[in-house]
């Protein structure tokens, strides 16, 4: 098996060598690690993506509005660098749309990663794939398969707002039961606490 920190190497190298920069490069090898981390086919995806990069005429996303559509397809790299890039204004529109993303398993990762920057979880739905993702800590989805995923027609995303998943009781119960943790503090304790006995003299 093929360490994650080899994969972030071959990938950037192979990012600069297709032409993007060394900034752009090392991002997509992050995000390409990121990927085979949450078990997801990142290898697979980017080496089929280089095989047609320069033989296709991909679209970016320099300005995300709430609904993005292109003549052809988008770049998912380039439009993923300026998803991260403006997730923090993009995050306003609470939903939006893209069509037509190129390979778009490479895009999500920039989304993973935008959803640790804004501190909010985001839903993205892909077709008839869903994908949650939790501050770039896990991926949860109901794709399961390991195959390239070449072209996307729809793409809605919803930055979901934070809240607890349990209510006032459930924690005032819990946290009650947690106080019996607590030692209340005597003359002993005070002796044999941290720092007991010690002089200051200065």
């Amino acid at each position: 098996m093929r360490s994650f920190s080899e994969i972030e190497t071959t990938v950037k190298r192979a990012t600069r060598a297709i032409g993007f920069s060394w900034g752009i490069s090392e991002e997509v090898g992050k995000n390409v690690r990121l990927l085979e981390m949450f078990g997801l086919p990142g290898i697979k995806n980017i080496n089929q993506y280089y095989k047609i990069y320069k033989i296709s005429n991909f679209e970016d996303i320099r300005e995300f509005s709430k609904s993005n559509s292109p003549k052809g397809h988008y770049c998912p790299i380039l439009s993923g660098i300026n998803f991260l890039d403006q997730s923090s204004v993009v995050s306003k529109f609470v939903d939006l749309e893209i069509s037509n993303i190129a390979f778009p398993l490479l895009f999500i990762s920039f989304v993973s990663r935008a959803s640790e920057v804004v501190g909010k979880r985001i839903f993205l739905k892909m077709d008839d794939k869903e994908f949650l993702f939790n501050f770039n800590q896990s991926i949860y989805s109901n794709y399961l398969s390991g195959e390239i995923l070449e072209k996307s027609e729809r793409i809605n995303l919803s930055f979901l707002e934070n809240k607890d998943t349990f209510n006032d009781d459930e924690w005032t119960e819990l946290y009650k039961l947690s106080e019996k943790t607590y030692v209340e503090e005597t003359d002993s304790l005070k002796k044999t606490a941290a720092g007991a006995g010690l002089t200051d003299n200065d």
